[in-house]
């Protein structure tokens, strides 16, 4: 049984709607909320990048067929299959900071005497 057209669409439209809802709530939080919410996206099994990234898997894989067909150019399906890689690569360098995620976003908010000292940002990248 197919569904009619409408329905994706607008439910595609209404996850757009929502995420820029999140984003903006997202900015305005404090920081324990936020850290939550971040912890919530980044969740290996059913958070949001995990999500996009099966989404994206499966419209890779429905242009495949397209372009196979002569539908769609075969570039599409490349770049679709290119962001999925991206995307599942983003997820792996994201795993090892879950944990802190999830630790930080669970502690109770407390005005402690001593505030956590700064580290410095150092960008290092691995693969």
């Amino acid at each position: 049984m197919s569904h009619p057209a409408p329905y994706p669409i607008g439910l595609a439209n209404e996850i757009t709607r929502q995420l820029h809802l999140l984003a903006d709530h997202l900015a305005q939080l404090p920081p324990q909320q936020a850290t939550q919410v971040i912890a919530r996206l980044l969740d290996p099994d059913d958070g949001l990048l995990n999500g996009v990234t099966g989404l994206l898997s499966v419209s890779s894989t429905f242009a495949k067929g397209q372009a196979e067909r002569g539908v769609l150019p075969a570039e599409v399906w490349l770049a679709l299959g290119r962001a999925t890689n991206d995307l599942d690569a983003i997820g792996e360098d994201l795993d090892e900071h879950r944990t802190s995620l999830r630790r930080l976003g669970t502690q109770p908010a407390t005005g402690s005497a001593t505030p956590p000292t700064p580290a410095p940002l150092v960008v290092r990248r691995h693969r």
